[in-house]
């Protein structure tokens, strides 16, 4: 999910007497939004609870986040998690459009597109 809606949600929330815990690695965002409290990891974008698979690595980070609920002193309260995704190397490629991978992100998102209409010819998915 985004992490400037969540983070507008917590901020509803807070103000609504209901105590929230942001966890995620839009740090830029979530800060900016100014949420009461976040634990940060320096992950891919959709990984914020740690690698696929790494069921030590998943609970330690959720435990963390949890106890910012009785950790946290202040409001706005950033604590950036110790855990690493190992090598840095996702970094240099994450998210980029090359000329060597340009005509398969174009052929995914024509097929994302065509599932997409299919889902709202069939009623399944709301008219954009």
């Amino acid at each position: 999910m985004c992490h400037q809606t969540v983070s507008l949600v917590a901020r509803h929330l807070e103000a609504n007497g209901i105590p929230t815990v942001v966890l995620g690695s839009a740090l830029d965002i979530v800060e900016h939004c100014g949420v009461a409290r976040f634990a940060f990891v320096d992950f891919p974008l959709g990984n914020p609870c740690g690698k696929p698979g790494d069921v030590t690595m998943q609970a330690g980070i959720v435990d963390a986040a949890l106890a910012l609920f009785d950790s946290a002193q202040a409001p706005r309260t950033t604590v950036p998690l110790p855990w690493q995704w190992g090598s840095d190397e996702w970094r240099d490629h994450y998210m980029q459009v090359s000329p060597e991978n340009l005509a398969e992100l174009q052929r995914k998102g024509d097929e994302r597109r065509a599932e997409r209409q299919a889902l709202r010819n069939a009623g399944r998915v709301r008219q954009e």
